[in-house]
């Protein structure tokens, strides 16, 4: 529940003037602070409030059991230090914890523990909302942290820290440990004070990420800018693993199994990029060899591990050693050690064993080896030694850990890696709070036992950590993290990261039943749009009172799962300019992009198991049919500059929509019709297409469409038996599949009288191979269509019918029956008696310009194959001279309008060959 605040404050003006920053306590205790302009709180704030015996008490109002000291330590134009010392003057023990600056104000955004119940963990209380579990710097003990608007003006905020530190506490733990002061004795406290422009987050991200939490007051950059080490804020994951694990080497075979272990966990999660050796604890002191002795007597000594670290770094994983400084016999024998090891190793890391830091000593051991060493400490740096390391762990002894880790915000390009156990139990979790901070996980796997779930965790891993390398800049340096975006929904959490033109949003969800709607305060911006990089999906952002909101839908998960490690659903939001553009004809997907050197498109959305198509530059064409084999469903389009995301777009195919797969290819151009050719001149028309049953679905949506089309010369008439028999001699064609073809024929000869007869039992693959030996090639059902229909689009080739109800309305519809075009003259076509003539034999059928045969001869193939996800199909022209009778299920045969389309569904080649199917061809 909301914590309320009921503590008995007493409150003291603060005035501000315009001068420099200066606070001092007047002759009344009053705070009073100087700087910006001139502006006055009504109620006054307090100095600060703490917790005696549990109860509140607020400074300056004066406690009888207390001597409370303030000193001003250093003053300039910026920020404020004070010293406040606490002294028991009383004659009994008290418990002295939780100081919290300026009280606890209503509109006060602060961290500190929750008053009066669980003092170990810091949270984050923002003024209507729950708080939320933070992760603050582990030397910082009782760190307490409170900003509040400068009076009604809310761009402007005025922020306090107060904090101890620890005496002989671990630094990787995470306890806010109250003091019990004996009577007599004093504690001391730092505390200090400073203004901002800007919301709350500003407040926090000066205080952490400019002051370094006053730590620091100048960063040597010297270590992060070393160019041999940049790749440690591009590595997300790692596995540590002791020597004797069976994955690493198996005592039974006597062989080393690292590679196999590296290589199948790259179409889980893209594989490790580090890998950690641990020989020493607890196998360290059973006898006298100390922990580089044991590396040694690892099978095949030092000369194999460099073997082994060469062999990881090929497959993209690198390779570090462990150092345990408690096993120093002195600290430059040590370091002598450290040395030599990676030296002979050529390790590219060492994990610092009980060590928070590292020193100019064991940075300068490294670097005695061989260039590139990166230092990982065991805990998590304090902002006063990340100068001299850039890499460390958050520990997993803070278990169940808070949700929001501050310790990213104080140095962005420092590689935080989360320890994840996969013993313990499932621990989705881990993973999904790693992406909502941006940075990587520890996979460790010292505790025995393989989970049968731990696959299909590095599953939903690789899903998180695609999303943190491909925006690996953004969150590691060169973002700004504003913590705790502004979201519609009290449980579910968003980080913003801004770059450039980047901004990036991690999402972590509380709600089991998951959720479906407006979620993340947005600013839209023209030329740009927003994706979810978790469903890959377009997003439309959508406004409310005045303000933009990204919707999002969210995984639901077992309310089981609440309050442990595989609590949550996750998501990630990237908002780029729009730099992809793509066009779908057919199957052929044309891509192109302003930015960018890199595109990767993906049959299905991304994952680590499949392998897209990666094309250099910022055009494609493709099929794609003929590259994936799918044509349904999602494709991601994906748009990189080297190796970090810049945009994404998503092709979405109905499913069971049939798309154009078969490529027409040009024959050599000519300027004379070759014999038996008519010239179809350029021009245009509109092309109307109607069809018969539609329980497997033809390709409509495009249609009534205007088309330019360029001069070609087309068949006069179908291609014949004599035809095809030449073409037989000449070439020594052979089908692949013989069932059925030329079934009409004779012995493989033609029957007597049957030369000029339409070709019929062919397939769609013979008839290509007579156009390929002709230099001709199939006609596109548009070709065929225009020649067929002329510029003036008639229905019949000889214009139409006076009874031709669908021409004289100008009506198409998606079904028809013969009657509605008008019965046409049996002296024009054949009307579908069943018997088939020469072609040539209805020359007052011919159209204008003197194509002859369209209709009632035969079922014309064109080039035109479609497919769909279950179906493919060519479609044909022109009806036939066969006209079943007795049932309306039967394919609509006879002559048919020029628009008409009848499929050829694909079986095989034997299947397809038909008394009533034969073609025509085109040249270019």
């Amino acid at each position: 529940m909301m914590l309320r605040f009921l503590w008995p404050f007493l409150f003291f003006p603060i005035t501000l003037i315009a001068q420099p920053l200066r606070l001092i306590l007047n002759a009344s205790d009053s705070l009073v602070i100087q700087g910006m302009a001139t502006q006055n709180f009504n109620n006054g704030v307090p100095f600060f409030s703490l917790e005696i015996n549990g109860q509140p008490v607020v400074y300056p109002q004066h406690d009888p059991r207390l001597a409370i000291k303030t000193t001003q330590e250093t003053s300039d134009k910026t920020f404020l230090k004070y010293r406040v010392s606490i002294r028991n003057v009383s004659g009994n023990s008290l418990r002295i914890h939780n100081l919290h600056p300026l009280g606890y104000a209503p509109d006060q955004v602060f961290i500190s523990a929750w008053p009066q119940r669980d003092t170990s963990r810091a949270w984050l209380f923002r003024p209507g909302l729950k708080p939320v579990g933070v992760v603050v710097p582990h030397n910082a003990q009782d760190l307490s942290f409170a900003t509040m608007p400068l009076g009604k003006d809310s761009s402007r905020q005025f922020f306090s820290l107060i904090r101890r530190f620890p005496d002989t506490i671990q630094n990787y733990l995470l306890w806010r440990t109250p003091y019990v002061l004996a009577p007599g004795k004093e504690i001391t406290f730092y505390q200090y004070f400073e203004t901002c422009q800007g919301p709350w987050q500003t407040a926090l991200r000066q205080c952490f990420q400019q002051r370094y939490l006053y730590e620091v007051d100048a960063f040597d950059e010297t270590l992060y800018k070393r160019p041999d080490l940049q790749y440690m804020r591009r590595s997300f994951t790692m596995h540590l693993m002791m020597a004797w694990d069976k994955d690493y080497y198996d005592p039974l075979s006597k062989q080393y199994k690292l590679f196999d272990f590296l290589k199948a966990l790259q179409p889980l999660y893209g594989g490790d990029d580090i890998f950690t050796i641990w020989p020493t604890w607890p196998a360290l002191g059973l006898d006298q060899r100390d922990q580089w002795d044991l590396m040694h007597s690892l099978p095949g000594g030092l000369a194999k591990q460099k073997q082994l670290a060469a062999g990881a770094r090929a497959l993209g994983t690198r390779y570090f050693i462990s150092y345990n400084p408690w096993d120093d016999p002195s600290e430059v024998a040590g370091l002598a050690g450290m040395t030599n090891a990676i030296q002979q190793v050529g390790a590219d890391g060492v994990v610092l064993d009980t060590k928070a830091e590292a020193s100019a000593a064991l940075q300068s051991a490294a670097d005695r080896a061989r260039p590139g060493v990166v230092l990982y400490s065991e805990g998590m740096a304090a902002p006063k030694d990340m100068p001299g390391i850039l890499a460390g762990r958050v520990h997993n002894d803070i278990y169940y850990i808070p949700i929001l880790n501050l310790n990213k915000l104080i140095r962005p390009d420092f590689a935080i890696f989360r320890v994840v156990e996969v013993n313990r139990e499932r621990v989705r979790r881990e993973y999904a709070s790693a992406l909502f901070n941006g940075y990587g996980v520890e996979i460790n796997v010292m505790r025995p036992g393989r989970p049968d779930w731990i696959n299909n965790d590095y599953r939903f891993w690789g899903r998180c950590v695609r999303v943190l390398r491909e925006n690996a800049e953004l969150l590691s340096g060169q973002g700004k993290l504003t913590p705790l975006s502004a979201t519609l929904q009290d449980d579910i959490l968003a980080n913003r990261w801004e770059a450039n033109q980047k901004t990036l949003f991690t999402v972590f969800s509380l709600r089991p039943e998951g959720f479906s709607g407006p979620l993340l305060e947005v600013s839209p911006r023209p030329g740009y749009h927003f994706i979810d990089l978790w469903r890959h999906e377009e997003l439309i952002p959508e406004t409310r009172q005045g303000h933009s909101y990204v919707p999002l839908r969210l995984e639901a998960f077992e309310a089981l799962d609440l309050g442990t490690n595989n609590e949550g659903a996750v998501s990630a939001v990237l908002q780029v300019p729009q730099h992809l553009s793509w066009r779908l004809n057919g199957d052929s997907l044309l891509v192109g992009a302003e930015a960018g050197n890199l595109l990767r498109i993906w049959a299905g959305e991304p994952t680590y198991e499949q392998i897209p198509l990666e094309i250099q530059g910022r055009k494609a064409a493709l099929r794609l049919f003929e590259q994936f084999g799918r044509i349904e469903g999602k494709f991601v389009i994906q748009l990189f500059e080297q190796d970090q995301l810049i945009d994404e777009a998503i092709v979405n195919i109905q499913a069971g929509l049939p798309l154009l797969v078969s490529p027409a290819i040009k024959t050599a151009h000519t300027t004379r019709p070759p014999a038996g050719m008519i010239a179809v001149p350029a021009g245009s028309f509109r092309m109307e297409v109607a069809h018969g049953d539609g329980f497997i679905g033809y390709p409509v949506k495009e249609y009534p469409r205007h088309l330019s089309m360029p001069a070609y010369y087309i068949d006069r008439h179908p291609v014949t038996n004599r035809q095809f028999e030449q073409f037989l001699l000449s070439s020594q064609y052979q089908p692949s599949d013989t069932i059925r073809f030329l079934r009409h024929w004779r012995n493989g000869r033609i029957p007597a009288g049957e030369e000029d007869h339409p070709v019929v039992y062919v397939s769609y693959e013979d008839a290509q191979a007579y156009a390929r030996w002709a230099a001709k090639r199939l006609s596109t059902e548009a070709e065929w269509q225009y020649a067929a229909q002329t510029a003036d689009g008639r229905p019949w080739p000889w214009g139409q019918a006076s009874n031709d109800k669908v021409a004289n309305q100008r009506q198409i519809s998606t079904t028809y029956t013969l009657q509605d075009f008008g019965a046409p003259d049996s002296s024009r076509c054949n009307p579908g008696n069943g018997r088939l003539y020469s072609v040539g034999a209805y020359p007052s059928g011919a159209n204008p310009w003197g194509i002859e045969d369209l209709v009632g001869s035969v079922w014309q193939l064109t080039n035109d194959w479609y497919q769909s996800d279950t179906y493919s199909y060519v479609i044909m022209k022109g009806g036939s001279y066969y006209k079943p009778g007795g049932s309306w299920w039967y394919v609509q045969g006879g002559p048919k309008p020029l628009h008409y389309r009848q499929m050829l569904l694909r079986v095989s080649q034997g299947f397809e060959r038909n008394a009533t199917v034969g073609f025509r061809c085109v040249s270019d």
